[in-house]
């Protein structure tokens, strides 16, 4: 099954309703590396305004979103957002005291562009929040994972990937 396809029933297999302009309108954010089944995020975003955002994110098994951070930005602070994980189990990654022994393998070749190493392990049900201004990434387990994000307003113009290499890009 082609990797559209199979994001697209990851979505529909969530339990979560989905118009057909909102399937039809997945962001397949592959951020400019041309390795979106390795380093890749599947967004559908509800909502975002000058108040908040909502956004559900799928990611296929093993598949990672690579290290950034929300700063400030416009005399504002930046980004906060909570994710739950609604579906799978979804390893984060943020700033903090390094976890002995991790669940992810670093994309291959790209280690050096993985700084934090502070696990948080969510299941369905569970959720946690990230505060603005911290490096963070994730990384699917081996079922995938959907991931409902509740934040406040998203501007991925402002992020700041640690691959300089990463440019945020809608395919």
């Amino acid at each position: 099954m082609d990797y559209h396809k199979r994001v697209v029933k990851m979505f529909q297999d969530s339990g979560i309703a989905f118009t057909k302009q909102e399937i039809a309108g997945i962001d397949y954010a592959d951020f400019g590396l041309d390795r979106i089944e390795i380093e890749g995020l599947n967004l559908i975003v509800y909502e975002n305004n000058d108040r908040y955002c909502a956004k559900e994110m799928v990611l296929l098994p093993g598949q990672t979103c690579p290290e950034h951070l929300h700063p400030p930005r416009n005399g504002e602070e930046g980004k906060r957002e909570t994710f739950r994980c609604r579906k799978g189990t979804v390893y984060l990654y943020v700033e903090g005291e390094k976890t002995p022994s991790v669940h992810s393998a670093l994309p291959k070749g790209q280690e050096k562009y993985y700084t934090v190493m502070h696990e948080v392990v969510l299941h369905a049900g569970e959720q946690y929040t990230i505060e603005p201004n911290t490096k963070h990434w994730f990384q699917a387990g081996s079922e995938g994972a959907v991931i409902s994000e509740f934040s406040s307003p998203s501007d991925d113009a402002s992020d700041i990937f640690t691959n300089p290499e990463i440019q945020r890009v809608i395919k």
